[in-house]
Formats: C-alpha cells, structure tokens, sequence
C-alpha cells in the first residue's frame, strides 16, 4: 500500500487523501502547465468501477465527449495510480484537441501566400488542399513514371515553421529548410529522393510483376521485403557452387534465377493452392497477418503450421519438453519429432 500511496504521489502530488479509510481524495491534476480541480470518492471495498469523479466546471468541459473512456477507465483500472495515469494522458489529448479546434485561423497574407506558391509550383502538381490550407498533397513523378505523393502538414506560423512532411519511402525523409523556403523548395527536394530510388524500384517493380509475391499482398513504395513462390529442382538449391555466375550487369531476379537454379513462377498461371497450404492446426492461411511458417521435417508430412497454433499445440502436451528457447514433440500430423524455436516474447 505504501509503494502505491508514494506512485501516486509522484503521479498527482496535489492529489492528497481526506480521510483515514483512503476513500475521499481531493485536490489538483496537472496537465499543459495547467491545475484542475477533481475530487475522488470510492467505495468501502476501494473498487474503481464504483467510484465517483466529481470535476471542477472546467474540467467537465474540456472532457465533454470523452465520458464514455472515462467509464471504460474507471472499470478496468487496477488501481487508482493507473487511473490517474490514464487520466492526465487523456487530458492532455482533450486540450491538445481543444486547443486546434478553437485555435486562431492564419492571417490574411498565410493563404494569399500559399496560393501564388502553388500559382508558381504548377496547380497541376497539386493532388489535394484542404478547405483551411493546412494540408496539403503534392504529386510528383520519377524518372520511371511511377506516381508519388507527398503530404504537407502547414502550421500556422508558416514559412517561419517548416511543415510536416509525410512520404511512403523506404528511407527517412528530412527537408532543408529555412525562412525563406517555399513549397517548390519541398518538391524539389522530394523530386531528388525519389530519383534516389529509381534503382531500388526498378528492381522491386520487377519482382513484383515477374514473380508471384507472397508476401506483402499489396507492397507499398516504402515496403523493402518480399516474400516469394519459387519452383525448386529435385537435386535443390546449390548455393554455393553458382554463387560466381552472380553478374552485376544483370538484374537481381535475374541474377537470382542464374545463382538458385530456380524458376519464379507468375501469379497469373498459378493458384494459391499451388504454393499456399493452410495451417494443420487452425485450417486457415492467414492468422493475425501471420501465414503458416512452421513446416515439419519429416519429408513425408511437410504440413506447414502457424507459429502461434504450433506453440500451442506443444505446449499442451504432456510429451513435449523445453530446453531454453526451443520447444521439442510430436508433429500434429504425422506424431514424427518436431521443433519450434521461439523468440524472447512468446508467439
């Protein structure tokens, strides 16, 4: 109870106790700098789903619309530090919000501003402007053609603050700016970070439209991994006695097929079923976004499992064992020995 009664002090140190039960508190929450008076009553049994919050008139409306979390709050809470935790995080968001909604709007001269940028920019390269100009999408195209759009959050201090600037790349994006910057400044900045990645595109175009992609479904610009369905030969993948035939003046999927032996079948010719199989545990293929991962050695079986479901599965058993980080027993389906290893957090 002390530990509890110091956490809170740390938390709200103008919230204090009225009474020796520890049922009445009162004082102040803190939050932007600001002191709002609240007072606590709980229940005999100090269960927060009973309690009452009573607010000061200015507490009540800055939090009007946010009753229902606070309910949500009040019954799931552990403890009263929690709650007061979750409460100052959520008062913060309210007058964050309270603080936008009712903010001043710009002066004259932040749209006239903006609008001979844009006159000057091209109106043509604009995707989207909101109603009050504070956001902004710019569309620009790389050497290749492919379309990219670039997102513009304006502050009302504009030039003198630089926006913020939200890209789908696969690098961060940082812009130069200073007072006398301009959204050509931006375009053109974006315009030499794509061109940046023209190579890295090119080769993941490629293998998005020669190869059937497992996974990502639908890769976006800043995706960098892919999944792939291959088609091995019976004797395997010799990586190590092609890996001289890897010749930098051909692609990678190219240099892939030449080094793997492989072929990387089209998605247009084939079925899912052809290179997907279903979890032997769930009979589904995607769990949580998760696929089936876990395959069983033994050659006959080959039944692939979600790692989650696996786990699961041998951790019900009164055969399987563990060792560290390793689970040992029995495959689900053919009951030959199977493995999982599992990372630090269980699946």
């Amino acid at each position: 109870m002390a530990a509890a009664e110091a956490a809170l002090l740390r938390q709200c140190p103008l919230l204090l106790p009225q009474n020796l039960e520890k049922t009445i508190y009162e004082g102040f929450i803190s939050a932007q700098g600001r002191d709002f008076h609240v007072r606590i009553l709980l229940p005999e049994d100090l269960q927060l789903k009973n309690a009452r919050i009573l607010c000061s008139w200015q507490l009540k409306t800055i939090l009007d619309g946010y009753h229902q979390i606070l309910s949500q709050r009040l019954q799931y809470s552990p403890d009263l530090v929690s709650f007061m935790m979750e409460l100052k995080m959520l008062l913060e968001v309210a007058l964050k919000n309270k603080q936008e909604l009712y903010a001043p709007p710009p002066p004259p001269h932040y749209y006239s501003c903006l609008v001979e940028e844009i006159e000057t920019l091209d109106w043509d390269k604009l995707a989207y402007v909101d109603t009050s100009f504070s956001t902004i999408k710019l569309k620009a195209k790389d050497t290749s053609g492919r379309e990219h759009i670039i997102t513009l959050k304006l502050k009302t201090k504009y030039p003198a603050e630089p926006p913020e600037c939200y890209v789908d790349l696969p690098l961060p994006f940082s812009v130069t700016w200073t007072p006398q910057s301009s959204l050509k400044n931006i375009y053109s900045q974006f315009l030499v970070a794509l061109e940046s990645l023209k190579t890295f595109w090119d080769i993941m175009d490629e293998i998005d439209q020669k190869t059937w992609i497992l996974e990502p479904e639908k890769p976006t610009r800043s995706a960098t991994t892919r999944r792939i369905a291959i088609v091995v030969k019976p004797l395997g993948i010799k990586l190590s006695k092609n890996i001289h035939m890897w010749d930098p003046e051909n692609s990678l999927l190219q240099n892939l097929k030449n080094v793997l032996e492989i072929e990387f079948p089209a998605r247009a010719i084939l079925e899912k079923s052809d290179f997907t199989m279903d979890c032997g545990i769930c009979y589904a293929y995607r769990l949580e976004g998760a696929i089936p991962d876990q395959v069983c050695d033994n050659s006959q079986c080959g039944q692939p499992f979600h790692q989650t479901c696996l786990y699961e599965w041998l951790r019900g058993l009164l055969t399987s064992r563990q060792s560290f980080n390793i689970i040992f027993g029995e495959c689900p389906y053919c009951s030959k020995p199977i493995t999982l290893k599992i990372s630090g957090r269980k699946p």
